[in-house]
């Protein structure tokens, strides 16, 4: 069975859509931080798949979340459009809620979007460890990469999505296992149907990298699985071995290209790793 929330989400310029199993301690902290960068509850829409550590008790004390609750564990793909059916927005951004978003951010991706004619739009990332002044090294990075963007691109883990997209290609695939491949299917899509992506170094978020994921794999005792299935996917998009290949060459070309004139310019990259303290550009 599925729960939606009584009160109607209205129309507005931005929602975000947050699907969780377990780790509740990321929850909490995901609200709080898009709270303190100026987003309302009453725009945030949490797919709740199964979690059984307090999560269903902690949305009950925040009554403004639109919360969906699902009895099992349904995967990504049927989360996210779970979500996104609900918003009304303007821009619906699907987000994991193992990040941190500095005050800034949202204002300043709606803002490159919008200027620059952008479909679906991602802010550059920091993943790993919050073992920095996240906020601070935010603040700076967004001034300094302003300029910077990686067209074409967008990330999974965080991505804003225009309305007249959904309207046009529908909503993501739902895998017919837990999922892993929704957000590039989905991004090929777009892609074929002319919409533009791009990652912006205008904003910037911490991602802690796969905290939902992990947390799925602990869950089953496989903690090396592949959630999707990838044999469905590369049937539904046609990759085929040679297709494979070529792709993986001309995005290791392209990420090589970005890395080193992003470095050049302005010392990062908009998509940085920490790793035992240490900052890696990818």
């Amino acid at each position: 069975m599925i729960m939606t929330p009584s009160p109607e989400l209205k129309p507005t310029t931005l929602a975000i859509v947050i699907p969780v199993f377990n780790q509740l301690h990321y929850t909490r902290q995901c609200v709080d931080c898009l709270n303190r960068a100026g987003v309302a509850d009453g725009q945030i829409i949490i797919v709740n798949n199964a979690s059984t550590d307090g999560t269903k008790e902690f949305l009950a004390t925040r009554p403004e979340i639109h919360a969906i609750h699902n009895e099992t564990n349904r995967g990504c793909g049927f989360a996210w459009n779970q979500g996104a059916r609900l918003s009304q927005a303007t821009w619906t951004i699907i987000a994991n809620n193992d990040i941190l978003v500095p005050p800034g951010c949202l204002e300043n991706l709606v803002q490159f979007a919008e200027t620059e004619k952008i479909d679906v739009a991602s802010p550059a990332m920091c993943e790993g460890a919050a073992d920095y002044d996240w906020q601070a090294y935010a603040a700076e990075f967004m001034s300094v990469m302003a300029p910077m963007a990686r067209r074409d691109m967008a990330s999974g883990s965080f991505f804003m999505v225009h309305r007249r997209v959904f309207d046009t290609i529908g909503f993501f695939d739902e895998d017919p296992k837990l999922g892993g491949y929704e957000d590039d299917e989905f991004a090929r899509r777009a892609r074929r149907r002319g919409f533009r992506l791009a990652i912006t170094g205008r904003a910037y978020y911490h991602h802690f990298g796969g905290a939902t994921q992990k947390s799925i794999k602990a869950s089953l005792n496989r903690p090396n699985m592949s959630l999707g299935d990838r044999t469905y996917y590369r049937k539904k998009t046609g990759q085929t071995w040679p297709k494979r290949k070529w792709s993986q060459i001309r995005h290791a070309l392209r990420v090589k290209w970005w890395k080193t004139t992003e470095r050049l310019r302005s010392g990062h990259t908009l998509h940085e790793t920490r790793i035992a303290g240490k900052l890696i550009f990818r």
